[in-house]
């Protein structure tokens, strides 16, 4: 591929860009991310499911996963449900339910669940209190340990623990590897490009004076 003169842009020339060109922008040439539904439910148990795009492996030993919220100038149903209730699922996006997930996104009214608008199916299991989606291949039950406040943009970073997982036993590798390509998990880029990355190498543990090899 033949790619032209990189072209340069600074701070101040980003601040000056359209609003919604900037979002695109940002959002999408930082690269990849992992395409995740969260879903939850209020202190009544009305359930809500939204996409996000903002995971974050925080540690394995707890295993903590870690996502951004947007400020708090409007109302965050996620937001507000985990801290009422403590507890939220990670739920996989993969190819078949692209156009749901993205849904999700859509400003549904407060009491309209996106599991219904959406055609999503909400399940549970015996030793968690919050909703799944059964659609999804890969399932993670959190535990809302902590958040930190970023004051430079009022967004909020929320780390919950691990308590259980759902996935395909045979995408798990001996040294404890997930293939996600054979479940055909997405990723996303900007606020609405959904792709389906390909593996390209796999290395051994890099060492110093020591070439890791393919794998």
């Amino acid at each position: 591929m033949t790619y032209q003169k990189l072209q340069n842009i600074t701070l101040p020339e980003i601040l000056k860009l359209e609003k919604r060109y900037r979002i695109n922008f940002i959002n999408s040439i930082t690269g990849y991310k992992a395409a995740s539904l969260i879903a939850t439910t209020n202190e009544n148990g009305a359930e809500n499911i939204a996409i996000f795009s903002s995971m974050v492996h925080i540690g394995a030993n707890p295993p903590l996963i870690g996502f951004v919220m947007r400020p708090l100038t409007i109302p965050r149903q996620t937001y507000s449900n985990i801290k009422k209730t403590g507890f939220y699922t990670l739920n996989q996006v993969h190819t078949d339910i692209v156009w749901q997930a993205h849904q999700t996104s859509a400003k549904y009214a407060e009491e309209v669940s996106e599991f219904s608008a959406t055609d999503l199916t909400p399940w549970y299991s015996d030793n968690f209190p919050a909703p799944y989606l059964a659609e999804s291949h890969v399932k993670m039950g959190l535990k809302f340990v902590e958040e930190q406040h970023i004051r430079v943009n009022g967004t909020i970073l929320i780390i919950g623990e691990i308590q259980e997982l759902f996935y395909p036993e045979n995408i798990i590798s001996k040294d404890g590897s997930a293939d996600l390509n054979a479940i055909e998990t997405v990723a996303i880029t900007g606020l609405d490009t959904y792709h389906l990355p390909q593996k390209l190498k796999r290395f051994s543990y890099a060492r110093p004076h020591e070439p890791s090899i393919e794998i």
